[in-house]
């Protein structure tokens, strides 16, 4: 088998880690990825591969069995997977209905998935039954969109108008809009389940005084729609103390709409 290390899927991992690190996003060891791993792009590097261990998931998903995902560690710091990919991530198999993970590779310290997994795995299926092509989840804690989440109403429609507002952007980049969760615990099912729900209509939802999740095809994608959402909430951070002398109308994004052909979110502009 080819280093698996050298894999194209590996080494964008170890990129977007790296880069979502020095962005200040995913502080010690906050913020969690994961991706799903096409059978073409990965038998080269996991053909024959025998389960190196089995961890419960605490979970049911039927739709992911046998499906294979690359994941951040628990307890691991995205500053340290340039320099031990083998201990900070790992690849795992769902059998079992969802209920077992087979550790194909990595988390050699003996560690395991991110505490995230559930939530991870509960939006990997909503989202697929949306779009087949979505195969990044990606969770992180970008401190304007959280600073945003402390002053500003929670109503998704108030929300996401807010962010299309601030940036020509934003409405283009997701025009589905943003959802938007009450406050929970983190790393349970009942938030897991409650952010599958949101993400069967949009792919960002966010944890208010916690972070965001966003999914996309590829990590690429995923960075980029947190990185305008958060583009657009460090503007108004910056301006929401200030008196406007000029905005975004919705006859502007309108026009943005019939320019760039978007399927905005229907109620989400007069």
């Amino acid at each position: 088998m080819k280093n698996i290390t050298e894999a194209p899927f590996m080494v964008e991992m170890i990129r977007t880690t790296t880069n979502m690190y020095a962005h200040g996003w995913d502080e010690r060891n906050g913020g969690n990825i994961s991706l799903l791993l096409e059978e073409a792009e990965s038998c080269e590097y996991l053909a024959g591969a025998e389960p190196l261990r089995s961890l419960p998931t605490g979970f049911t998903a039927p739709e992911l069995d046998g499906k294979v995902f690359l994941v951040t560690g628990t307890g691991k710091y995205f500053k340290n997977v340039q320099y031990a990919p083998e201990v900070n991530l790992g690849i795992v198999r769902l059998e079992e209905g969802g209920a077992v993970a087979r550790l194909l590779w990595g988390f050699a310290d003996g560690g395991q998935f991110t505490s995230e997994f559930p939530a991870h795995m509960m939006s990997h299926a909503a989202r697929l039954k949306a779009n087949p092509q979505n195969r990044v989840v990606m969770h992180c804690h970008p401190s304007n969109l959280l600073a945003m989440t402390y002053v500003h109403d929670l109503d998704e429609r108030a929300f996401t108008r807010t962010l299309w507002q601030m940036c020509t952007e934003c409405i283009v980049v997701f025009p589905d809009g943003v959802g938007v969760l009450p406050w929970m615990p983190c790393g349970t099912n009942e938030i897991g389940a409650a952010t599958a729900r949101k993400m069967e209509t949009v792919r960002l939802v966010v944890w208010p005084q916690h972070g965001i999740y966003g999914v996309g095809r590829d990590l690429d994608e995923a960075f980029g729609l947190i990185e305008t959402a958060e583009k657009g909430a460090e503007i108004y951070m910056k301006i929401a103390h200030l008196p406007l002398l000029n905005t975004l109308s919705d006859e502007h994004l309108h026009q943005l709409e019939k320019r760039f052909n978007l399927k905005v979110r229907e109620g989400y502009l007069s």
